[in-house]
């Protein structure tokens, strides 16, 4: 099986509420999704949504990236030289992160049909299921409360707080979400980069003293600043997990040799995809470091492919796959059933995905 053919198209999906973060707002999942097509017909998928404030990415850089300086060099390569791919995708360009991202995956796809097997399978095959959160937007504290009352009777057991923006407003919220939803629903803070070391500190502590119980925080501070994330996870109970401030396998090590955060969160739009985020993986079992896997503004291909890493590996413990929860419509067919907080892996070979409509299928 070759590769015969790399195609990139935009897809435009609408939320079903704003995306409010410390870093940005978003009403639409507008990303460029990629067909691989193999010369005995088969085609795999990918997906990258250009996350300009995060990996620097844009729709055109992306498109750019992939027709320009990827796809030239691995058109007519066997897929089963999956590691000669990987390496040659990754010296084409530095950095774009993205883009390679929606190659890879594409690739794996390809790959693991070339096995007639799903891809967590493949991968490691550890789970057939995995569980959700959901994001709450960061809003008035009536809203976030309301919406994460609107989850709880949705099925989710699972909340991801947005919070970074006003540190003692962060506390109201935090607390008000956490008398709302009672004690049993786990509760997972993420400021993006928004607090400041000594205020993040602050901030958890007093948390901490008012018996809130949270399962993590994440990213509380800027994303280079690996001192501040150093203090912070030293100086507070509940676990600190690093997203922006891992990139790379190398990133992992630091954070990790550093002790500069308990847990790390592995999103394919910044390791380039699931060959270098299966070398964090490693590192991880090898430090005894549990991971979580993370999306950004995804629809079902990308966190399909995000999901069956998930499924494949027993270090990724805590799943934050909630992209096409918080999408109005999907407009796929097949790969897993996103049931509210349950994803379930397909059983078809590869993501499981047969039918992308931009591509005219």
């Amino acid at each position: 099986m070759k590769i015969a053919k790399i195609e990139t198209a935009e897809v435009n999906i609408p939320l079903v509420t704003p995306f409010k973060t410390a870093l940005r707002t978003v009403e639409t999942v507008n990303d460029i999704v990629v067909r691989i097509t193999a010369d005995d017909g088969q085609t795999g998928y990918g997906e990258a949504p250009p996350t300009a404030v995060i990996t620097g990415e844009t729709k055109g850089s992306v498109r750019c990236a992939i027709e320009e300086f990827i796809a030239p060099g691995l058109i007519g390569m066997e897929i089963e030289n999956l590691d000669g791919i990987m390496r040659i995708l990754h010296k084409s360009m530095v950095k774009n992160t993205s883009a390679k991202a929606a190659v890879d995956m594409a690739v794996y796809d390809l790959f693991a049909k070339s096995c007639g097997k799903p891809l967590y399978k493949v991968l490691g095959g550890c789970k057939g299921e995995i569980e959700t959160d959901l994001t709450i937007s960061v809003n008035g504290t009536e809203e976030m409360v309301r919406d994460s009352l609107r989850a709880i009777q949705q099925g989710f057991r699972i909340l991801k707080i947005k919070v970074g923006k006003e540190g003692q407003k962060d506390v109201e919220r935090i607390k008000s979400i956490r008398q709302a939803v009672g004690p049993d629903i786990k509760l997972r803070i993420d400021a993006n980069q928004g607090w400041t070391a000594k205020d993040a500190v602050r901030i958890i502590r007093k948390l901490e003293d008012m018996g809130i119980d949270m399962d993590l925080v994440e990213q509380p501070v800027n994303a280079h600043d690996f001192e501040g994330m150093k203090l912070v996870t030293s100086q507070v109970q509940t676990p600190i997990l690093a997203d922006e401030s891992v990139f790379s396998a190398m990133d992992a090590i630091h954070i990790i040799k550093e002790r500069a955060a308990d847990l790390i969160n592995i999103k394919l739009m910044k390791t380039g995809g699931i060959y270098e985020a299966l070398k964090v993986c490693a590192i991880a079992e090898c430090y005894e470091v549990e991971c979580m896997i993370g999306c950004m503004l995804e629809s079902k291909i990308a966190v399909s492919a995000a999901a069956h890493l998930a499924a494949a590996k027993g270090i990724i413990t805590r799943a934050d796959l909630d992209g096409p929860s918080l999408c109005r419509e999907d407009p796929y067919a097949g790969g897993p059933s996103f049931l509210g907080h349950r994803i379930i892996m397909n059983t078809e070979p590869g993501l499981g995905i047969f039918k992308v409509p931009v591509f005219g299928e």
